[in-house]
């Protein structure tokens, strides 16, 4: 090595000495540094102790004591290091303040300043007990920040109470020092389901990171059975939402799920069967993440639910931002009130606009005459039958035009058995000849199907028939039974419904008095359509008892009005009138010239008439 390789050795070793001083970290960085290794160290201790205390209660054994003379310098180092200026609200006394009016009763924690109880005092459990949609550990509510340099989780901090005079409002402060803190504020009106609340941030813009444009709000939720079929309870349970300029939307009802909503959304609502939960923001939430989880091997649990909220934050000296909640029922109008879309949230099926303007008005206004609820199911039932009396009686009058038909058009079968195309040509001419549409009886069958399955949607979604007892059914809104079997039948349970039963009997006749009527022949249609009953008795068995008794009812109905008809419809005039139309000469459609033009260019001639 020459000379100046050497020196420039020299130099850097000096520059690495030197720069190794300056940093050396001074007299009061050392005890920070061992402060912070004995929080850590403590901490850890702290974590071993839980760890062999759950074991020790697990196997009912005495607790071993690692340490137990830790000193309070020692404990508010740790909160410091952990919390920051919040470390004052690790500790404190978790009171309980109740606010209730007619309808609800909300038990809010000092710990975490959340409602962890929340009662719908005009309704009960399927065993009678009070109705409480989520009580201690089956929620959770907070909020989540950084905050010098530390994640905050006001869920598990200590709120100070401002005012505990009133049984209608109520307002907790989390506080970080002088004049800084966050609020929640509560207020129950009378006579509602909504819960005003409301966030205010007070002085703690230098606390929250600077880089920090919002606060994560975390809300969870697990929905306990609540009714008799838990099954029947998971099946109409999920996450609604609404974002603030669309419509409603929700994750799925069979499966598991997770949405990123990445626009303004207006409320989310956690749902049951007939009860929701719900969070609404005045403004809208700048995004939200929701799930939907479901255990289907627990008897008792029916969901959980997680939603996260951004709310922005501008570190303002003060922001607040206002909400309300929703716990209570799943009622049209009761959801309607609130001009907010949530009555969506109820499952009215494809045909929900027939349930919208049709059956729950005039489900209401029957409501309104206080009669018990099978009596208002059979009024229902009965103006419904009236009001599609003219479609069935249309539809009866062209079976009985195609019925008096069925020998000529046997004939023509027999004629052209071996010539399809021919066939179904002779046919048509027949009967454009007779004056008779052979698809008149399922043209007025086709327009009953909205009435059909709206009902289907209705009954199970109607929280005015739960708990309401009819006849042996205990309650209308899940099904009823009359006896346990001692096993499960696949695709038909472990009870028998009689009203399914008898909903059953009656669909049976019905089809084969239309059977009579009908000028179908073909076997294998005949017996599909005494299957098919006896296929729906497995689905309806664990079905809404009111939907097996209206759909007994309709038939019952549809039966009497088939005798009628047959009373006051003459075959024999109606043969005549046929016969007399088929010597009048018929005018031809352009549709009927194409065809006939068509199966010219095919070698086909039709019949002359």
């Amino acid at each position: 090595m020459d000379r100046n390789s050497i020196i420039g050795l020299l130099l850097i070793g000096a520059l690495l000495i030197g720069f190794s001083l300056w940093n050396q970290p001074s007299k009061e960085q050392l005890e920070a540094m061992k402060r912070q290794q004995d929080s850590i160290a403590l901490v850890e201790k702290a974590k071993v102790q839980a760890e062999l205390k759950a074991k020790a209660q697990q196997k009912k054994e005495p607790v071993a004591v690692i340490d137990s003379t830790i000193s309070d310098s020692a404990k508010t180092a740790v909160l410091e290091q952990q919390l920051g200026s919040f470390a004052s609200a690790a500790s404190g006394t978790n009171d309980f303040y109740i606010l209730e009016n007619n309808l609800i009763r909300a038990k809010i924690a000092a710990k975490g300043g959340r409602i962890i109880s929340l009662q719908l005092k005009k309704y009960k459990s399927f065993e009678g007990k009070p109705l409480i949609l989520f009580e201690g550990d089956s929620s959770a509510f907070g909020l989540n920040f950084f905050s010098q340099n530390r994640t905050i989780s006001t869920n598990n901090l200590y709120f100070t109470p401002v005012n505990t005079d009133s049984q209608k409002e109520l307002s907790l402060r989390l506080n970080a020092g002088e004049n800084k803190y966050i609020e929640y504020k509560y207020s129950l009106p009378d006579d509602s389901y909504l819960l005003n609340f409301s966030i205010k941030f007070n002085g703690i813009s230098d606390l929250v990171a600077t880089n920090t444009s919002f606060v994560d709000l975390d809300w969870q939720q697990t929905l306990m059975k609540q009714e008799r079929d838990v099954v029947a309870e998971r099946t109409h349970a999920t996450v609604y939402y609404k974002y603030l300029n669309d419509e409603v939307d929700n994750l799925s009802l069979r499966s598991d799920e997770q949405k990123d909503l990445n626009t303004k959304v207006k409320w989310v609502a956690f749902k049951q069967q007939f009860f929701a939960s719900a969070l609404i923001s005045k403004d809208g939430f700048e995004s939200s993440k929701i799930e939907s989880h479901s255990d289907e091997a627990s008897l008792e649990k029916v969901k959980s639910y997680k939603a996260s909220f951004r709310l922005p934050f501008s570190h303002k000296p003060e922001e607040t931002f206002a909400m309300n909640f929703y716990f209570g029922p799943n009622h049209f109008q009761t959801l309607k009130k609130l001009d907010l879309g949530m009555e969506n949230i109820i499952q009215l099926g494809f045909f929900g606009f027939v349930n919208r303007w049709l059956v729950i008005p005039v489900f209401n206004w029957l409501d309104s005459f206080n009669i018990n609820y099978g009596i208002i199911i059979l009024i229902l039932t009965i103006m419904i039958r009236i009001i599609l009396l003219p479609l069935t009686y249309r539809s009866f009058l062209s079976q009985a035009k195609m019925k008096v038909l069925q020998p000529e058009v046997n004939e023509l079968n027999l004629k052209n058995a071996d010539d399809p195309m021919k066939k179904q040509q002779d046919l048509m001419a027949l009967y454009r000849r007779a004056g008779v549409n052979p698809l008149g009886g399922c043209i007025p069958g086709l327009l009953q199907i909205p009435i059909l399955f709206a009902m289907f949607s209705f009954f199970p979604a109607s929280i005015e028939l739960r708990q309401q007892a009819f006849l042996w059914a205990k309650d209308l809104s899940t099904y009823d039974s009359i006896a346990r079997l001692p096993f499960h039948i696949p695709f038909y349970g472990d009870h028998v419904s009689l009203f399914t039963i008898l909903m059953t009997l009656s669909t049976l006749a019905f089809t084969a008095i239309n059977m009579q009527m009908t000028s179908a022949a073909n076997p294998q249609m005949k017996w599909m359509m005494y299957l098919m009953p006896i296929m729906f008795l497995g689905v309806f068995n664990s079905y809404s008892a009111g939907l097996s008794y209206y759909y007994f009812l309709s038939n019952l109905c549809g039966l009497g009005q088939q005798y009628l008809f047959k009373a006051f419809v003459d075959q024999d005039a109606i043969h005549r009138k046929i016969q007399e139309k088929k010597l009048k000469p018929v005018t031809k459609s352009k549709f009927q010239q194409r065809l006939e033009k068509m199966a010219k260019q095919r070698g086909y001639q039709l019949p002359k008439k």
